[in-house]
């Protein structure tokens, strides 16, 4: 098993909460500066104490994540991680052109020798606002752009693309990526279509903001319809996205949690607005999966909820390694994206130094 951080870039001062998008009358240049060193402190630190992966994000119109294009900050992080690999989980490429997505990842995997992940979304409800397109063609947007790019990537004849979506005369990327014939794939799975749709194309797949009970249940559904298609997922096939807060003690890791939770309202903005998540979850955005939405509802109990639910795990390093096994034994995941449940200065960074050091190397052995 794999440990990744995942650090959102997110914006470290007061913001509105419960809208969408985020007005900016309240935005300094000097936070957002800020903001940007300390997730590349973080990542730089998780390269050096272990992680295997680095992982950034897209998002748009919103505090929770300053990383709007993931592979300029991944550029940026090619100067910064040296060894772990940078996952892109990922760019939205049905509101994006496959093809400069195609030629950006390339040359992110030649800057790093090989070590890009290829993270492959349809992105939140809300993303489809941000460029004015249509919700309902999501799914067939995203089939059509990732075929192309797979193509742009193995294909080294000039060719043409005349798609329902996307037209391009001429076609041939430069550079081309490192990693033959592409980098690793991976794609959201949380509803049946999606899992259907990676198992036929032998993706790997991801799940995040989604419960660790469902996350297996669509795990599983994956891994059936792989095996109905001709071959068998690793656990390395299978990521899993869940906050987490280590520290020397159970006490003290609890201690810094509530902390957070007293501090300022703005680590856990949303990203979303519930008008338009409604709207496009009536075009048939969320596929079967549409009904609650069940793969984006988190469970509201106490801390012992949340973490049994897959939402956060807290502890010491023995008690978060034994959760990470429960996980691991209940999902198969193979690769565990961290995302810090916390920003507290040197006890944030002290958690992801008992992470890379401690936690991570328990985990390869599982």
């Amino acid at each position: 098993m794999k440990a990744a951080l995942f650090c959102t870039s997110r914006y470290m001062g007061p913001a509105p909460e419960g809208v969408w998008p985020v007005p900016a009358d309240r935005y300094s240049t000097e936070i957002a500066e800020l903001s940007y060193k300390t997730t590349l402190d973080q990542f730089r630190l998780a390269d050096e104490t272990g992680f295997d992966w680095v992982t950034v994000a897209e998002h748009h119109f919103a505090p929770f994540s300053l990383t709007p294009n993931p592979m300029v900050f991944a550029g940026a992080l090619t100067q910064v991680v040296k060894r772990a690999k940078i996952a892109l989980l990922g760019a939205s490429i049905p509101i994006l052109n496959p093809i400069r997505v195609a030629e950006e990842m390339a040359m992110l995997d030649t800057l790093t020798g090989g070590r890009i992940i290829a993270g492959m979304l349809r992105g939140t409800g809300n993303e489809y606002v941000t460029y004015n397109l249509n919700p309902a063609e999501s799914r067939a947007r995203f089939e059509e752009a990732l075929a192309l790019i797979r193509m742009a990537w193995t294909e080294t004849q000039p060719f043409a693309w005349q798609g329902r979506f996307f037209q391009y005369r001429s076609i041939c990327v430069w550079p081309r990526p490192v990693q033959q014939p592409h980098p690793p794939i991976y794609m959201s799975a949380s509803s049946p279509e999606s899992g259907e749709f990676a198992a036929r194309n032998k993706l790997g797949i991801g799940f995040a903001f989604t419960p660790a009970p469902q996350a297996t249940e669509a795990a599983n559904h994956y891994r059936k319809q792989a095996r109905l298609f001709g071959w068998e997922p690793k656990p390395d096939d299978v990521i899993f996205r869940v906050a987490v807060h280590v520290a020397d003690t159970d006490e003290q890791a609890h201690a810094d949690l509530e902390e957070a939770a007293r501090g300022p309202r703005h680590l856990g903005v949303s990203t979303a607005n519930k008008a338009v998540e409604s709207v496009v979850a009536n075009t048939g955005y969320y596929g079967r999966d549409i009904e609650g939405q069940r793969g984006r509802l988190f469970a509201r109990g106490d801390l012992r909820e949340r973490v049994r639910s897959g939402q956060i795990l807290i502890g010491s390093v023995d008690t978060v390694t034994k959760q990470i096994q429960d996980l691991h034994d209940q999902m198969g995941c193979g690769i565990l994206d961290l995302t810090l449940a916390t920003q507290l200065g040197s006890r944030t960074s002290h958690a992801i130094e008992l992470i890379g050091e401690k936690i991570a190397p328990r985990m390869r052995e599982m």
